[in-house]
């Protein structure tokens, strides 16, 4: 069972994210929290897999939510769930260690998908931002010349990943097992020093390798 935690300061966004999380299966909401802060709290004392986690909120804001929950022992993945798709936002949350980044009215699919995807290591960046925002975050910043190790093949999923592929769909795609390309994605994070799927995303776009 994933069990969640929704950060939000809006009740009715908390009310109507946990009535879609809460009719699946296989995920529990396990704690509704109003503030960066208390979302912090929660994380330590009720230790959930996801965090989904609203920028704007009073007190701390949820980005600085963020960097403190990802820099805890076997910390929870956070989810960063905004109604704002500046770049700004999505830069920031990636550096402080988020593994998806959202848009509220993304709808009930994505959100699930999101939350299944980050507590099994992978990443979600709602599909109407990832190509523009990400390219957005390339062209503000020199092509990088960062050298790396990486194989033909592991550059070939680096760059999928970039365009939003899941692990599924890149095992379909390449007619390889799930389980290689696991395998192939946390060598990449490791050559590359990447927290999560949407780092390794962003040095794709910073080094040019799509457009």
């Amino acid at each position: 069972m994933i069990g969640v935690v929704l950060a939000d300061d809006h009740e009715m966004v908390r009310t109507g994210f946990r009535m879609v999380l809460d009719a699946e299966d296989d995920i529990a909401v396990i704690g509704l929290v109003g503030t960066g802060q208390d979302a912090v709290d929660a994380a330590r004392r009720l230790r959930p897999d996801v965090v989904l986690m609203d920028i704007r909120m009073p007190g701390m804001n949820g980005l600085d939510a963020t960097r403190l929950i990802t820099a805890m022992p076997d910390a929870p993945r956070v989810v960063v769930v905004t109604t704002f798709d500046s770049e700004e936002y999505l830069r920031t949350a990636i550096h402080a260690g988020a593994s998806g980044f959202l848009l509220k009215d993304a709808g009930p699919r994505l959100l699930i998908e999101a939350v299944r995807a980050a507590a099994s290591g992978d990443a979600l960046v709602s599909p109407s931002i990832t190509v523009r925002l990400l390219g957005e975050i390339a062209a503000s910043h020199p092509a990088t010349s960062a050298p790396h190790d990486l194989s033909a093949r592991e550059l070939e999923i680096a760059t999928a990943i970039a365009r939003g592929r899941t692990n599924e769909e890149i095992a379909a795609d390449m007619f390889i097992t799930l389980s290689t390309v696991k395998s192939h994605a946390r060598n990449i994070s490791v050559k590359l020093g990447a927290r999560n799927r949407v780092e390794i995303a962003a040095w794709v776009w910073r080094a040019r390798l799509i457009r």
